[in-house]
């Protein structure tokens, strides 16, 4: 596992010579292509989303089609059509632009309800059925969709039906300052997407994929995914939770981070380091909610701060075990490299180094070269709060005592 392992995260390395500053995201889609899924990026005009998809398709030597969505674009440019031949007296298929390994629906939701349903099948069952006969798609096969956010001029929202069906939602935003500058210095922009150099194919990705489906996930793990997505479903201040394809991203997401730490099987953290990207563009809010002030994420929170955990935990999944400071945290450690990572997902090493050079993944903090980053532990234990307390704060929340967290001002009680 561990070579192949490597190829995906220099996948991402490569990556991230075309998206600068943006490592967790990076690594966020490649869990999810590991997985089977597709993707929905999200995000204004101009902070990368085209140069992303565009990335992956070359470091991984796919085969790619990028269709830009306006209002005039039909189902027949996505999924092909059929033209009757005179010479032969029979209808020829012309196949569409999904017959490739990387489908860029470039600003999906300015085209209209008509054409975006022509993705309904190609996503769930990966073939476009035209004139009554099915036609499979070339596997690997992925889309990446950017989309602007609704209120931009000339959008509309994605159906809840379409929404469903991307694994995962990531948001760019804004570089920050440094990488900004090295933005800049690399004009002209298409400078930056040339730097990209194809690090495996298709045949590497597959047999990715196959090892994916093939981490072990126990049944305390499955309960806890189903307790997650129950806990949306029953909720008032939303008025869609999670459905069981929406479970079935969580643990195919799960798997792939479990992948990626170098592990054969998925552990809770697994679940909590992906579980809002997986689910936060599936969920609706009440009006009384959106009125109240309450938001998706903050909701996504507090399921995952009140179900519980499955036992034993792990509280730093890492291919090398990661270092740890007195308090229990995980923490960036050295390589060969100027840096490798902290324990968002237990990348270190020389891989680690290439691909994130001196950015901790989790908290956006930089190491200093010698003395390590901490980085606060990626989801709750059950009995403290959700947030990053000293170990002082820790053993006050054992003793009953409040939280002193950022003026949290809670007490130990089931399951704070």
């Amino acid at each position: 596992m561990q070579n192949i392992n490597e190829k995906a995260l220099a996948v991402t390395a490569e990556v991230s010579k075309a998206v600068l500053g943006k490592p967790e995201v990076v690594l966020k889609i490649m869990m999810a292509i590991l997985a089977r899924g597709h993707v929905l990026i999200e995000d204004i005009p101009g902070v990368g989303k085209t140069t992303l998809a565009q990335a992956f398709a070359r470091a991984m030597d796919l085969t790619q089609n990028r269709v830009q969505f306006t209002p005039d674009v039909l189902p027949s440019d996505i999924v092909g059509f059929s033209l009757y031949q005179k010479e032969t007296g029979k209808f020829v298929y012309h196949p569409g632009a999904v017959m490739c390994n990387l489908f860029l629906a470039d600003e999906i939701n300015r085209t209209s309800a008509r054409t975006q349903s022509a993705l309904l099948e190609v996503m769930e069952e990966s073939a476009v059925t035209v004139d009554g006969v099915t036609r499979v798609l070339p596997q690997p096969f992925t889309v990446f969709a950017t989309e602007n956010p609704v209120g931009s001029v000339g959008t509309q929202m994605l159906p809840e039906s379409q929404l469903d069906r991307f694994m995962v939602c990531v948001v760019m935003g804004y570089p920050d300052a440094e990488a900004e500058m090295e933005i800049l210095s690399r004009q002209p922009r298409r400078a930056l997407l040339d730097r990209v150099q194809p690090v495996m194919d298709k045949n590497d990705l597959l047999a990715m994929q196959q090892q994916v489906d093939e981490v072990y996930m126990s049944d305390e793990i499955r309960r806890y995914i189903v307790e997650l997505s129950r806990a949306t479903r029953q909720d008032s201040r939303l008025m869609l939770g999670l459905s069981p394809r929406a479970s079935l991203a969580v643990a195919g997401m799960a798997r792939a981070a479990a992948f990626l730490s170098g592990r054969n099987y998925v552990a809770p953290q697994d679940i909590t380091a992906i579980f809002a990207d997986a689910a936060r563009h599936r969920l609706r809010l009440t009006e009384q909610a959106r009125t109240g002030g309450d938001t998706v994420q903050n909701i996504l929170d507090d399921v995952l701060h009140t179900v519980p955990r499955p036992r034993p935990e792990k509280p730093f999944h890492g291919r090398e075990g990661g270092l740890r400071t007195a308090a229990g945290r995980a923490v960036c450690r050295g390589s060969s490299q100027p840096h490798a990572v902290c324990g968002l997902f237990g990348v270190t090493g020389d891989a680690a180094g290439q691909l994130f050079g001196v950015v901790c993944p989790h908290t956006a903090q930089r190491c200093d070269g010698n003395a390590a980053a901490a980085c606060p532990p990626r989801a709750p234990r059950r009995g403290f709060c959700r947030t990053g307390e000293t170990a002082q704060q820790r053993a006050a929340a054992r003793a009953g005592a409040a939280c002193r967290f950022a003026g949290c001002g809670r007490r130990k009680r089931n399951g704070h």
